[in-house]
């Protein structure tokens, strides 16, 4: 095999349409656009959403809420995930490392969903007032 004799595979490339090359083609004189009207000009066209000056579905609908780019970078663990942990000390790291958070996650907050029996230090890593209740229940503490 040699680079001049590449060629892709049959049926996988055909010639561009040329439009307005006269009667033969198929597609001459209007060249697909059909009469008049703005879509037939050259350089007349409108913007995406737009509905002849009627007021567009986009505007007319009511806007509400909102979602916060910020909640990308936050991230929830359960007090059964650290339980499957087996670590007395967890922070951040040990938790990316662990494959509980990913890697953008900047802060976590602990919650209380499933049961605690070990002894757990939480360091830089916040907790619901539950989950904290049930850690330091067990002997542990959470220093935020």
């Amino acid at each position: 095999m040699e680079l001049n004799n590449i060629k892709p595979a049959t049926g996988s490339k055909h010639a561009k349409r040329r439009v307005g090359r006269g009667i033969g083609s198929g597609i001459g004189k209007t060249a697909g656009r059909g009469h008049k009207g703005q879509k037939s000009r050259s350089g007349g066209y409108h913007k995406v959403g737009f509905e002849g000056g009627q007021m567009p579905l986009q505007r007319r609908l009511p806007k509400r809420g909102f979602k916060s780019h910020q909640l990308q970078f936050n991230a929830e663990v359960t007090l059964a995930d650290l339980q499957k942990l087996g670590i007395d000390e967890v922070d951040l790291l040990t938790l990316k490392q662990a494959g509980l958070v990913g890697d953008k996650i900047k802060t976590v907050k602990v919650i209380k969903t499933g049961e605690l029996s070990a002894k757990l230090v939480l360091k830089g890593i916040g907790a619901t007032a539950g989950a904290k209740a049930v850690i330091e229940a067990a002997g542990g503490s959470v220093a935020e």
